[in-house]
């Protein structure tokens, strides 16, 4: 099991990426925004004690839609997100 990220309470596994001997969890984060009256959502990628993580970048109207946006990315530019952030 990967090492708690802050906001992990609410987020979701959404799957893992690999890449010959290099694997990380992928987790979605959601948050309601009530002012707007839709749901943020970022990406979090967890290997053991290291985390990455997306700023908000989904706002949809609700948590089903940030799952589908989710479904949207390839492999390949999931990696890239992977590959740009900071540990």
């Amino acid at each position: 099991m990967s090492a708690p990220f802050p906001g992990h309470e609410r987020a979701k596994q959404m799957g893992e990426l690999k890449r010959g001997g290099e694997r990380w969890d992928v987790f979605v984060e959601m948050q309601p925004d009530a002012e707007l009256q839709a749901v943020r959502g970022r990406l979090h990628f967890v290997r053991g004690d290291r985390h990455r993580a997306t700023s908000w970048i989904f706002l949809e109207p609700t948590e089903a839609d940030i799952h589908e946006r989710f479904g949207e990315f390839s492999a390949v530019e999931l990696w890239h997100f992977v590959q740009a952030l900071s540990d």
